[in-house]
């Protein structure tokens, strides 16, 4: 009776085993959680893509964070999530620690201030020139907006505003000036909301944010409180129609049109530690696929054929 009873409970042991190695586990192919932080660029469409892709696999979960390019980096290399967001450029010392990127949309960098500015007019009809935000916010030359101007009789002071995190923005807008976002000078805020909502309030501000940031991803207007300041790209002292951006549309046309430089425009990247793989493979795949179709609605650019074509291969 011992014996029979024994070779039973053998028997269930077994079955056990094998039912168990048939079982799906979680971070697989079949299903799991992709955990994703970084850029604030990025991160109103990383949100709008992990809606859609649960929407067609609900077996995928997301968790999705911004927090700055730098800490995209540093979470994807440290393994404490599977796609970092970075909204710069890969360097040569990142791929060798094992980073491993694709760009997914394009984005920009624009100059902001407060619509409470006291010579707002004059910077509508007129605009900056590189060579005058390089003075503001990298040599410090340029200590009041009647210099900004030219009109020596305004000497209300220029208070200029920078992210005080490792971000991609000021990457960029620094890149843009001819320098590193070490160059930037300013006070320093932690994030693209609190450095809009600094200049805000703020008649005498000036700062820099991306374009889902500038504008309001529900009008497509300015967000309010805020103007995005022109860029005099040809420097012929007239803010020409193309330059002039008051919306979100108006905007993404100028960069996908090239009439707004490059930087402060340019690509956004996903990065993964080493080569993707599984559920995490799958979902950049579908975004560098059928997501694209959400780019231009949720107020991004959308990549050439080619890059898409180069992007894929990368991941494939």
């Amino acid at each position: 009776m011992k014996k029979k009873l024994f070779r039973f409970l053998a028997l269930l042991m077994i079955i056990g085993v094998a039912l168990s190695a048939c079982t799906p586990k979680s971070n697989t192919e079949n299903g799991g959680t992709i955990a994703i932080s970084g850029a604030f660029a990025l991160y109103p469409m990383m949100t709008r893509w992990a809606e859609e892709y649960t929407t067609l696999h609900p077996e995928v979960l997301f968790d999705v964070s911004a927090g700055g390019a730098g800490k995209g980096m540093t979470d994807a290399l440290s393994d404490t999530v599977e796609i970092g967001m970075v909204s710069r450029a890969i360097s040569a010392e990142e791929e060798a620690k094992g980073a491993y990127w694709v760009p997914v949309v394009i984005d920009a960098v624009f100059p902001t201030i407060s619509d409470q500015n006291p010579v707002k007019e004059q910077l509508l009809a007129a605009g900056i020139t590189r060579e005058a935000f390089t003075k503001l916010f990298i040599t410090g030359e340029y200590t009041t907006w009647g210099e900004v101007i030219g009109d020596p009789t305004i000497i209300a002071e220029v208070h200029v505003y920078t992210r005080s995190d490792a971000c991609g923005a000021a990457d960029t807008w620094a890149k843009y000036l001819g320098g590193a976002q070490e160059d930037l000078l300013g006070i320093g805020v932690g994030s693209d909301p609190a450095l809009l909502d600094a200049v805000i309030k703020d008649p005498l501000g000036i700062g820099y944010n991306n374009l889902n940031y500038a504008f309001d991803i529900t009008t497509g207007a300015n967000v309010t409180g805020s103007l995005v300041v022109p860029i005099d790209v040809n420097e012929n002292g007239v803010t020409d129609a193309e330059e002039l951006l008051t919306s979100t549309t108006e905007a993404v046309s100028a960069v996908a049109d090239g009439k707004y430089p490059s930087p402060p425009a340019r690509e956004l990247n996903l990065v993964t530690h080493g080569e993707p793989s599984g559920i995490v493979r799958d979902f950049i795949t579908w975004i560098l696929t059928d997501g694209q179709q959400y780019v231009t609605e949720s107020g991004y650019i959308a990549l050439t054929p080619e890059k898409l074509a180069e992007a894929l291969l990368k991941v494939q």
